[in-house]
């Protein structure tokens, strides 16, 4: 198993990264927080999981250990795949995912995409007793708590839109929480990117 690359970035997209390894190139998927901190044509190390599967092999890199510990505790996790947790990684802090477990904030976890109620319910169960999180700032770390006057299903479709856009969970949280009238998840989106235009 790969534990870790080095190498310099020659690629960098909106899931994945072309790493540069003495002149071999990895193509590796990295959630959003990682992707923030990587440069183009700078050298960077990422830990990685290399997932094997019937149809070949994908590696998985993570800028921080903090990143890659709480990915293998999500794919430990039934019903829970490399895609979902990177997904789940790209949604919401490593801080603010531990909080809403440890907390049993199960309607924080259904907004993460491909995590559903059953799906909640299991990583508080399984993963409870295994997350720790740094103390930090309520209104930062659960940024996936949103009004009630705007639909769970909107904030998840433009978090996903979003952030497929290269945006920070730390960036798109305090301007989703400005869409509470928004009656659309176009408008969200709208309403969000005029916001984060002026940052």
């Amino acid at each position: 198993m790969i534990g870790f690359l080095r190498g310099k970035v020659a690629a960098l997209k909106a899931d994945y990264c072309l790493l540069d390894v003495n002149g071999v190139g990895y193509r590796v998927f990295i959630p959003n927080n990682t992707r923030s901190k990587l440069r183009l044509k700078e050298e960077a190390m990422l830990h990685t999981y290399m997932n094997v599967y019937q149809d070949g092999i994908s590696l998985y890199g993570f800028y921080t250990e903090d990143e890659y510990d709480i990915f293998q505790l999500l794919i430990g996790v039934s019903g829970v795949g490399p895609k979902v947790a990177l997904g789940i990684l790209s949604s919401i802090t490593v801080e603010g995912l531990c909080k809403a477990i440890q907390n049993k904030q199960a309607t924080v976890l259904t907004k993460l995409p491909g995590i559903g109620k059953k799906s909640a319910e299991r990583l508080i169960l399984e993963l409870k007793d295994k997350v720790a999180f740094a103390a930090g700032d309520e209104d930062e770390i659960l940024t996936l708590e949103m009004t009630d006057d705007v639909g769970e299903d909107m904030i998840s479709e433009a978090m996903a839109a979003l952030t497929a856009l290269g945006y920070s969970q730390s960036e798109i949280a305090p301007v989703l929480k400005k869409a509470s009238k928004c009656k659309t998840t176009e408008e969200i989106i709208k309403l969000a990117l005029k916001q984060l235009s002026r940052l």
